[in-house]
């Protein structure tokens, strides 16, 4: 797969509902919203920002990040996914690397931090293949990981 053709834009009122349309595998719906209740979620909390995760002109995946810091000094990666008929192409390492780059730029990023349930094998290998590390942080039953950025 070339994931040169990868690219992160804004939800807008253009794409939003191709981003409710994309779908996680069975498996997978336990560790997520639906991207609609995310979408709606950044309506009411404005320092979320939503974005389609997209393969040349086609919406794929979605994600969502804080735009202020918080636990363990850093902002937060909210969601992460890739529809299950693109999965394990390279698309959401890519799509992640993405918004890495651009929650980098934010004031005073000093780390990046996502939470995930430890039965996600698939997030686990994908946050640790991009540097994530675990320091034992546990939010509830979720873990949390840690990228240094600044």
């Amino acid at each position: 797969m070339n994931t040169a053709k990868v690219r992160i834009g804004a939800v807008t009122a253009d794409n939003w509902y191709d981003c409710c349309l994309l779908e996680l595998a069975e498996d997978q719906k336990v560790y997520m919203e639906p991207n609609a209740v995310s979408i709606a979620q950044s309506k009411f909390e404005t320092t979320l920002k939503p974005y389609a995760i997209y393969l040349g002109d086609k919406a794929v995946g979605f994600l969502m990040y804080n735009t202020v810091q918080e636990e363990l000094d850093g902002y937060w990666i909210y969601r992460i996914m890739v529809d299950k008929k693109y999965q394990g192409k390279g698309i959401g390492k890519k799509a992640t690397e993405l918004m890495i780059a651009r929650m980098a730029k934010l004031p005073e990023a000093k780390n990046i931090v996502i939470g995930y349930s430890p039965e996600n094998l698939e997030a686990h290998n994908l946050y640790a293949s991009l540097g994530f590390k675990d320091h034992g942080d546990r939010f509830g039953k979720e873990m949390a990981v840690v990228k240094k950025i600044g």
